[in-house]
């Protein structure tokens, strides 16, 4: 289905957002935010306010490996899928993404939570596929660190392969729940699956009928080339940061290649860039705003986090002075996005500080500051709205498409 209008969609990472310490803002949510009531009326508002998605980020660990600091268990959070199966209850179009980690999860058991929340919430779940990037989510799971980069990204796409066979382990028409024959489903229609990979072996059939959608729709978010060709490769929608409509245009020309690399044509495929908005009633009031919020953040807590993203502990060097060499991102075994990130901030002859405090206040992506108006205008000067638009399958809901991409 053709769709010619922007996809809107709420990000909700840890339960401040993503500015790292707005949660010590006096208006800001207390231990709320670890009580339902509190997301189902965030997600009410989205839903009225005729959002497309929420996406809810997660991490299967505390980042605390760098230093314990002031704000470090901040990312404390609750389960993503559980959070989204009790709020397609209290919903009736917006979409659910959450995440879930191919590195530390098993396909049979992925495939069935979602397979659970498409039927739960009528055909409205997204899976955004992530391979975990983080050493101390590798130590949850028995592990010393991190899986090595490309080797995640094998793993992940033998993993994809898994669950997608397990949803279709089910044709459309196999669930008969037939009382008079006694047939519960057509035993020719449900299929084991056999797979024997190099990671995986799985028998099948998934034990949940066919998804509403089929497939839940497939979300990718690693701007890595490993993660832009498993993107292309399998996704249908692609969270992206880029701050220009210039950047924007090569993002997406690049992307078009890698598609046509797999057979796909660009409206196959959708690129929603990211933006952290100031809303205010002015510029100057938005700005206010803003100042207040990188008021809230230690200089520690932001050096913390850029050791983090870097792979180098940057405590131990002057803060103002500037970014020390950083690794090579062929041999980087964390998150090479963020890396990326961070080198190209270190070419604006920002000092280590000052990096620190714009990746800790609007987290990687750009932010907007003023009324709604001028953040619309703004963004679509910024190429918001990230190429091509028809085409991808869409969630059902709304008119028009409305639950999804």
């Amino acid at each position: 289905m053709a769709r010619d209008h922007m996809i809107l969609s709420a990000f909700f990472f840890n339960p401040q957002g993503d500015h790292r310490m707005s949660w010590r803002h006096p208006r800001a949510p207390g231990r709320e935010v670890l009580d339902f009531d509190f997301y189902r009326d965030l997600v009410q508002s989205a839903e009225r306010a005729r959002i497309d998605t929420i996406f809810v980020a997660d991490h299967v660990a505390i980042w605390d490996s760098v230093q314990r600091g002031v704000a470090h268990y901040a990312n404390a959070r609750l389960e993503p899928l559980t959070l989204l199966s009790a709020l397609a209850g209290v919903t009736r179009h917006i979409g659910l993404i959450t995440t879930a980690s191919s590195s530390y999860s098993e396909p049979y058991n992925v495939a069935r939570m979602f397979a659970s929340l498409d039927h739960i919430s009528k055909g409205r779940a997204s899976w955004n596929v992530v391979t975990s990037a983080m050493d101390e989510e590798a130590r949850n799971f028995g592990r010393d660190g991190n899986i090595e980069h490309a080797f995640r990204y094998e793993r992940a796409t033998e993993f994809l392969d898994i669950v997608k066979a397990l949803w279709d382990s089910w044709e459309d028409e196999a669930l008969l729940i037939d009382k008079a024959s006694g047939y519960f489903a057509d035993p020719d229609k449900v299929h084991a699956i056999n797979h024997k990979g190099p990671h995986f072996k799985v028998r099948g059939p998934l034990n949940v009928s066919r998804p509403p959608q089929g497939h839940p729709l497939i979300v990718q978010a690693g701007s890595s080339e490993d993660g832009k060709n498993f993107a292309t490769a399998h996704a249908d929608a692609h969270f992206a940061i880029y701050s220009t409509k210039e950047d924007g245009i090569k993002y997406r020309q690049d992307i078009n290649e890698r598609l046509a690399r797999y057979g796909r044509k660009p409206e196959s495929f959708k690129i929603l860039p990211g933006i952290l908005p100031i809303v205010a009633a002015s510029e100057a009031e938005g700005r206010e705003r803003q100042e207040y919020l990188q008021s809230l953040l230690p200089d520690r807590v932001g050096i913390d986090l850029l050791s983090s993203w870097s792979g180098v502990d940057l405590s131990v060097y002057p803060p103002d002075g500037p970014l020390p060499p950083l690794p090579d991102e062929s041999t980087f075994n964390g998150g090479r996005t963020s890396l990326n990130r961070v080198k190209e901030w270190s070419k604006q002859n920002l000092t280590l500080r000052e990096i620190a405090r714009k990746l800790a206040n609007s987290g990687s992506v750009p932010s907007g500051v003023g009324p709604p108006p001028h953040l619309a205008a703004a963004r679509r000067a910024g190429g918001g709205a990230g190429g091509p638009r028809g085409g991808a399958r869409v969630l059902p809901g709304r008119p028009g498409g409305g639950g999804g991409f």
